[in-house]
């Protein structure tokens, strides 16, 4: 029998706990060291890794550039989260909260910082004027389904695949009470899709990609290891629409740049023009 955990009358940080990513935390704000960001050649510079929330933001600047918005070309430097990359001193000064992504604009002779990934996408979405709709009634259902996520995605990453993936030992209460969520959420997305071709109607926005980087991947079997767990073929709607998102050569291109796992073909540490993702999709088999 595993003895009951009592709190102490004053927690203190342990940095030897926590698993695999305990040190990617700590317990106070601000940078821990002095380093500068480098600087690309194009006036969005974002700074980022292909974690979920990395990938909402390249996919949509490889949307963007999709749809001809030359403007949209961007640097995507390496923040290294394991390295602590996110506490040097230039990192946040962008995002004072010392999590990816965070982006630059350098255009039309100003610095505009942009932080947290869905208030990226909505930057992005206003600044082009592309995936988010111009109707009262609809562009509240895009955001409906932008903060849902923003508030659902903590439960996936930090609960579920914590407790499943990551934790350094498996308990089986907040397993327990993280798959239980998770698959609430999916079931939820699965009768919205069910109505719907994409997340907010019949129009592809900022909330699809949003919610395809973590949902999309999950029930695709690309995070966690856990499609068998949570029985993920069973969301026929999810798995539809996460494929046919997938067959968007947009979002195959935002889904590798700043990865450095995987096969040869799926990655690109740094992305500073097309011709970088070209040349890495170009050697899979």
């Amino acid at each position: 029998m595993m003895s009951e955990y009592q709190p102490p009358k004053v927690w203190t940080f342990d940095s030897e706990s926590g698993g695999t990513w305990s040190k990617l935390n700590r317990p106070t704000a601000g940078a821990t060291h002095e380093k500068a960001l480098p600087v690309g050649k194009h006036p969005l510079q974002l700074h980022s890794l292909a974690t979920p929330n990395g990938q909402k933001v390249t996919i949509m600047l490889e949307e963007l550039l999709a749809a001809g918005e030359s403007g949209a070309e961007y640097d995507a430097h390496l923040i290294k989260i394991g390295d602590g990359d996110q506490f040097s001193s230039g990192f946040v000064g962008i995002n004072p909260n010392s999590k990816i992504p965070a982006l630059l604009d350098c255009s039309d002779d100003q610095e505009i910082r942009v932080f947290e990934s869905g208030a990226i996408l909505l930057y992005l979405a206003e600044k082009f004027g592309h995936f988010l709709p111009a109707t009262l009634s609809e562009r509240t259902e895009v955001m409906n389904w932008l903060f849902w996520l923003q508030g659902s995605a903590p439960y996936l990453g930090g609960g579920f695949g914590h407790f499943y993936s990551y934790a350094p030992e498996k308990f089986e209460y907040p397993i327990n009470r993280f798959a239980m969520e998770t698959k609430r959420q999916l079931d939820l997305l699965n009768q919205q899709l069910a109505a719907n071709e994409f997340i907010a109607g019949e129009q592809y926005s900022i909330a699809d990609m949003a919610i395809w980087p973590w949902y999309g991947n999950l029930v695709r079997g690309l995070i966690y290891d856990a499609g068998e767990f949570l029985n993920v073929q069973s969301y026929s709607h999810v798995q539809r629409w996460a494929e046919q998102l997938w067959q968007r050569p947009a979002v195959q291109r935002g889904n590798i740049v700043n990865k450095t796992w995987g096969e040869p073909w799926q990655q690109l540490p740094e992305r500073h023009s097309a011709s970088d993702i070209d040349n890495v999709l170009k050697l899979k088999p």
